[in-house]
């Protein structure tokens, strides 16, 4: 791979899961004993269960070009790549000034809001894949981190009487 221009500008989480894989990451910490560092290798891992992690360059492109009539900033592009908003709220989040952004069309006559924000999604949903489903395991261990079997409770009230 050759640098075409140094700091070219900001990278998407598509961009540096590709660099990664060019550099031979992998998930096997066995399998990151080569020219790729450890910590390399879990941004690898880290970066698969986000939207990044099913996405395909032609989806990146495809979505770049749609997205042109909704006026967003390469910031905001930026974040709907790496997040892929799937709700208005989620919308609203990432996109600066969403309200004022998405009360005009592409040709910059006044439409509903709500309507085009609705659009917006849409057109996200239809170009950039869902991310990866989440490991049953690591659901499970969201779900139970810290907590005790039994409700966190601890030793029976009997048992700590004498």
């Amino acid at each position: 791979m050759k640098i075409l221009k140094e700091n070219a500008g900001p990278l998407t989480n598509f961009e540096v899961l590709d660099f990664l894989r060019s550099r031979g990451a992998k998930i096997d910490p066995m399998g990151c004993l080569g020219a790729v560092a450890a910590s390399e290798c879990k941004v690898y891992e880290y970066l698969l269960k986000t939207p990044a992690g099913s996405q395909t360059r032609e989806s990146i492109y495809e979505f770049v070009k749609r997205s042109e009539g909704f006026r967003l900033a390469d910031a905001d592009k930026l974040n709907v790549m790496n997040w892929r908003p799937s709700s208005a709220a989620d919308a609203y989040a990432m996109i600066e000034e969403c309200g004022r952004r998405f009360n005009r069309d592409e040709h910059l006559e006044a439409c509903n809001e709500d309507e085009r924000v609705q659009e917006f999604l849409d057109m996200v949903e239809e170009v950039l894949p869902p991310p990866p489903p989440k490991a049953e395991a690591e659901e499970d261990a969201d779900v139970g981190a810290g907590a005790e079997p039994d409700g966190g409770a601890g030793a029976e009230p009997d048992a700590m009487q004498e």
